[in-house]
């Protein structure tokens, strides 16, 4: 399993973290998960300020934990295709989760905000 390998993960949930977790792969997941293949400059476009060399990096670990499938096909100039394996688009019930749990979560901390008059949490980010 690519770069889990020799590692020791003392439960479930710290390996599945570990495969998904990371600022950018939640968002990869989510986009081919939820919009199909994408070559890389399509990715790339997806995910504003991420950049070249990490998007490779993460697609590459992605790809060595069974998450994520590369199609590269003979062709000049190059074309490579990512899109999720079967075990890739397992994970998307718990995405879609995580993501509806931060909707609901920013529109009570942005309710409790205007209550208490502190600043918004669009503000913060």
């Amino acid at each position: 399993m690519g770069h889990l390998c020799g590692k020791t993960f003392y439960c479930e949930k710290e390996l599945t973290l570990s495969v998904i977790g990371g600022k950018w792969k939640m968002l990869i997941l989510w986009h081919l998960g939820k919009e199909g293949t994408k070559r890389f400059g399509e990715l790339k476009s997806l995910i504003p300020g991420i950049t070249q060399r990490m998007l490779v990096s993460q697609l590459r670990e992605l790809e060595e934990d069974l998450i994520v499938h590369r199609e590269v096909y003979p062709v000049v100039p190059p074309k490579v295709e990512y899109s999720l394996t079967s075990r890739g688009e397992s994970l998307m019930p718990i995405i879609e989760s995580m993501y509806e749990w931060g909707k609901n979560y920013m529109e009570t901390v942005m309710k409790h905000q205007e209550e208490e008059n502190l600043p918004s949490i669009k503000n913060m980010y």
